[in-house]
């Protein structure tokens, strides 16, 4: 292939305001999330306004956690010896979707307990939406030319079967890199048809959600060890692959746990008083 200048990572310029194709595509990305799970709540019977008025809340504090996620463990290497305010300085790049994950769980349960409804039935409906973005989310980074993994050797299978525009964009300063943005794009659309398909069967209430906890990991785990840009929490110890690992554990422990202390399902009527979700 013939090698072109890469796509250009802005979206449009008016005046001093400059929007990024990261920023529009993470919000295609959440708009159309938000839409599949409103269309799921109201099939439920559940208020499909209460899942705007939770996008409201989890948005901006799954962003501020992302943020701290990231400096956390960049602290020494770039914001230790360096002004300030470069810990805000978010449109320079540098949030972690582990991070943005633990925040949206964390604002579902404040959220569920304030409005009464039960809070895996409310992770069960946006969890199909949460991996269906975070796969539209990836393009984001290709647009970067970030999150990819290391060079590309000669000869790969890589190259007959990933379009070339894709190629061209993760070829930087004349080095080819594993489009690994893809590898976990494509993961993450595999995941959302496996809870598509899971939910149609009624599982328990809770399967939906930590399916996908367990799904994600599993892919992100591996994915993961592909990269260049990893944080690290200690040494060689990529911060991702633990916390995958830990995730995993959890939301299996959870499944055996809520197998036997439950018998709401997915599709049974909301807010059920005679059951506990």
């Amino acid at each position: 292939m013939i090698l072109t200048a890469p796509l250009n990572r802005v979206f449009i310029e008016i005046g001093p305001l400059t929007i990024y194709w990261y920023g529009v595509i993470i919000a295609v990305g959440a708009g159309l999330g938000l839409w599949l799970a409103m269309k799921e709540a109201d099939r439920l019977g559940l208020n499909k306004e209460l899942l705007i008025d939770f996008i409201v809340y989890a948005v901006p504090i799954a962003i501020i956690c992302a943020r701290i996620y990231y400096v956390t463990f960049e602290w020494s290497e770039r914001y230790a010896n360096g002004p300030f305010w470069k810990v805000f300085a978010i449109w320079e790049g540098g949030i972690a979707i582990h991070g943005a994950i633990i925040g949206g769980v964390l604002t579902a349960i404040v959220f569920s307990r304030a409005r009464k409804i039960p809070f895996w039935q409310l992770a069960d409906i946006v969890a199909p939406s949460l991996i269906l973005a975070q796969a539209i989310g990836r393009w984001g980074n290709f647009m970067n030319q970030e999150a990819h993994g290391g060079p590309l050797p000669d000869g790969s299978i890589i190259y007959d079967i990933v379009p070339d525009f894709i190629i061209n964009q993760m070829t930087i300063n004349g080095v080819t890199y594993h489009p690994t943005f893809l590898y976990e794009s494509l993961w993450n659309i595999l995941i959302f048809v496996l809870l598509i398909i899971l939910r149609r069967y009624n599982p328990l209430r809770g399967e939906v959600f930590l399916t996908y906890v367990i799904g994600y990991s599993i892919g992100r785990y591996f994915i993961e060890g592909m990269r260049t840009d990893s944080l690290y929490v200690i040494g060689e110890w990529r911060t991702a692959q633990i916390v995958s690992v830990i995730a995993i554990v959890t939301a299996i422990l959870l499944k055996i746990y809520r197998r036997k202390t439950t018998t709401i399902r997915y599709n049974d009527i909301p807010n059920n008083k005679k059951k506990k979700g």
